[in-house]
C-alpha cells in the first residue's frame, strides 16, 4: 500500500508519527477539509500531468482552491497541461487518485510547487492514501518532496 510506503520514507525523515489516518475518506478537497476541520484551500493538492514525451509526468502540488491556469502552466512548462489518467497515475507516480502526494514516488518524477501554497503557515498533503495527510510549513514541505522549485501556474477560484 502506498501509505506505507510515505510511512517509511516519513520514518526515515523522523517525522512518520505526524501522518494523520482517519476513518472517513480525505480523497478530496472538501473530504479532507472535513476531516482535518481546516479551510479548503489549506489541503494541498497535487496534480499529475503528461510530460511532453507522455512516458513520464510532473506533479504540481498546490492550494485546495487553486486551479492551473492553462497559459501560466505552458508559459513555464512550454507543454499543455494534460492530466493524467487514473491508470497513468497509479502507474507512473505510484499512488492512486485520492492519495496522490509528492512523497515516496516513482523515480525522476519532477515536482513543482505552486505559489498558492505560500499563503499559510502549515498546509496538509496527503501520505498515498485516500485517508491521510500531514501537517507541513512550507518550508518543509519543499523539503520532503524534494521539489524542483517554486512556480506560479494557478489561479485562485
Amino acid at each position: 500500500m502506498a501509505i506505507e510506503l510515505v510511512r517509511e520514507y516519513f520514518k526515515d525523515l523522523g517525522i512518520d508519527e505526524r501522518i494523520q489516518e482517519f476513518d472517513v475518506s480525505s480523497a478530496t478537497v472538501d473530504l479532507a477539509a472535513n476531516a482535518l476541520n481546516v479551510k479548503p484551500q489549506r489541503i494541498a493538492k497535487t496534480l499529475s500531468f503528461k510530460t511532453k514525451d507522455g512516458d513520464s509526468c510532473i506533479l504540481v502540488v498546490t492550494a485546495g482552491d487553486a486551479k492551473i491556469d492553462n497559459s501560466k502552466f505552458k508559459s513555464k512548462f512550454s507543454m499543455k497541461a494534460k492530466m493524467l489518467t487514473p491508470e497513468e497515475v497509479d502507474t507512473l507516480v505510484g499512488h492512486s487518485i485520492g492519495g496522490v502526494c509528492p512523497f515516496a514516488i516513482s523515480p525522476n518524477i519532477l515536482v513543482y510547487l505552486d505559489e498558492s501554497l505560500k499563503r499559510f503557515n502549515t498546509i496538509f498533503p496527503a501520505c498515498g492514501s485516500s485517508n491521510s495527510a500531514i501537517e507541513l510549513n512550507c518550508e518543509e514541505l519543499f523539503k520532503y518532496s524534494n521539489a524542483m522549485e517554486w512556480v506560479d501556474v494557478c489561479k485562485i477560484v
